[in-house]
């Protein structure tokens, strides 16, 4: 969906196109569960008032999914040539009995097979991380980003690009 004439070439034109991302992962059930505890995990970098639909989303159907004794779903889109704000780029950690027994991949196919939708709309990059309960009480930790390697980041016709995609 592209705003004003099909055209992106205002602040406000990515903010719609970033919203009407965002609406098309939106389920109605993801924004009205609460969560608490280990599952409720806040970035300091976010503003905490900011509405965040597709991590929510995120949040929820891996709980329901996967049971996770720990969750961790962070936003890593400010890492990346992306506008201020957007909800494309996450990293998740999950910590579920469900994975005893599974490979590395079937723990990782049970992730995406759960976040089939997003991935296929709004979602440009997940990073996974899955463990165990036991595998993370040896080694309670979440692992890196590295940083972007610029891609984009000083591409002038991102404006573009994001259309083009939209197209």
């Amino acid at each position: 969906m592209l705003c004003q004439n099909n055209t992106l070439n205002t602040k406000g034109d990515l903010l719609c196109l970033m919203l009407s991302c965002a609406l098309r992962c939106l389920r109605p059930s993801s924004c009205t569960r609460a969560f608490s505890g280990q599952l409720a995990h806040h970035r300091p970098h976010m503003d905490p008032s900011a509405p965040r639909p597709v991590e929510t989303t995120i949040r929820t159907k891996l709980t329901q999914a996967l049971k996770p004794e720990h969750l961790e779903v962070i936003n890593e889109s400010h890492m990346h040539a992306v506008p201020p704000g957007s909800e494309s780029h996450f990293r998740v950690l999950v910590v579920s009995p469900q994975f005893e027994g599974l490979s590395l991949l079937q723990r990782h196919r049970l992730v995406n097979e759960s976040l089939r939708e997003e991935l296929s709309t709004c979602v440009h990059a997940l990073a996974i991380q899955t463990k165990t309960p036991q595998q993370w009480s040896s080694n309670p930790g979440l692992a890196k980003s590295p940083p972007c390697m610029g891609g984009s980041k000083h591409d002038d016709t991102m404006a573009e690009k994001l259309k083009a995609g939209r197209d």
